[in-house]
């Protein structure tokens, strides 16, 4: 993030008497503009942050640059974003640090990277991995456009994790893996692989059929100690007075959180002490436990992203297809 005085091409965000925000580029000669008066880019640009600015109507606006859970809330997007409360869980329980190596599967628009990045530092890496080539355009735009340029510890891949995992990692060389996808069990054994013993692998998924299958086969890999699962909930306050009382609205459920760690070559895991009923695993009409079959976001409730959205969005990153 920059510091100094606010400079010709910074994001600003502005905050109303109302608590309404706006977030604007600033740019020489240019106005900002609503229903009740404007002013010019001209008027904030050499001031410092912190600062307030008044329009032609007399509305006073605070000045500040955007935090990073101010950006990814407002930043142009295709896929849905990880919540802030939901990344700050993930820096924080699968313990990224500065210099770690960590690969990130499934990177959306971009918001659970940038808080990557900012706990990996210049000194470590992350290689994030998405599927489609329009979503990892996007967030290359949305990284691009936060850190004013490339980041010098990010590489990004298009492609399935489980082909793409061995050609950029080698066995056992990973300290960290993210998973944002709609079937991360599917990639347990190239997780397992790229893995150091005791690295951390952290999931994150929508519905609790995703939990409770990607928890079911961790156990039955042997590779990984016991999953531990949650999801956080933010309930904010309303703070005036003495009417000091819990917001009628709150963020619930965005997804659920799973970690586990890779256990040592040769080391199988502990057996737990308690296996759950029989009734607790669906199984066919001849007793076998029933087949999965493919998963898409439609049956887990994910409204489709229509193309022409997506490519509004790229183009509103800097990051159009040469041939639209």
């Amino acid at each position: 993030m920059r510091r100094g005085p606010l400079r010709e091409g910074d994001r600003v965000q502005l905050t109303d008497p109302r608590g309404k925000l706006h977030t604007i580029t600033l740019a020489a000669g240019t106005q900002f503009h609503t229903h009740r008066g404007y002013f010019t880019h001209d008027d904030i640009i050499g001031r410092p942050e912190g600062s307030v600015v008044r329009n032609t109507a007399g509305i006073e606006y605070l000045v500040l640059r955007p935090l990073l859970s101010d950006y990814v809330l407002s930043m142009p997007r295709g896929a849905a974003v990880v919540y802030p409360k939901d990344a700050a869980q993930i820096v924080a329980m699968a313990d990224i640090y500065p210099g770690a190596r960590v690969v990130e599967a499934g990177v959306g628009s971009g918001a659970l990277t940038m808080s990557l990045l900012r706990a990996v530092g210049d000194g470590g890496s992350l290689h994030s991995i998405e599927r489609r080539e329009d979503f990892a355009a996007i967030a290359r735009g949305n990284v691009e456009l936060q850190f004013g340029g490339p980041h010098p510890a990010w590489k990004l891949s298009i492609g399935d994790l489980s082909d793409v995992l061995g050609t950029i990692a080698e066995p056992g060389s990973v300290d960290r893996i993210v998973l944002d996808m709609l079937a991360p069990w599917e990639n347990l054994e190239a997780v397992a692989t790229a893995l150091a013993p005791g690295g951390v692998l952290i999931v994150y998924v929508a519905t609790t059929t995703q939990l409770s299958r990607v928890a079911e086969d961790l156990r039955l890999d042997g590779r990984y100690t016991e999953p531990e699962a949650w999801e956080s909930m933010v309930r904010g306050w309303h703070l005036e007075g003495l009417a000091v009382r819990p917001q009628h609205r709150m963020i619930g459920h965005t997804g659920f959180l799973l970690t586990t760690r890779r256990m040592a070559d040769g080391v199988d895991a502990p057996v737990r002490r308690r296996r759950p009923a029989k009734g607790n695993y669906p199984v066919d009409a001849g007793g076998e436990a029933a087949e999965v079959r493919e998963w898409t976001p439609e049956e887990l409730g994910e409204r489709p992203i229509s193309d022409k959205k997506v490519r509004r969005v790229r183009r509103d990153v800097g990051q159009a297809p040469t041939s639209d």
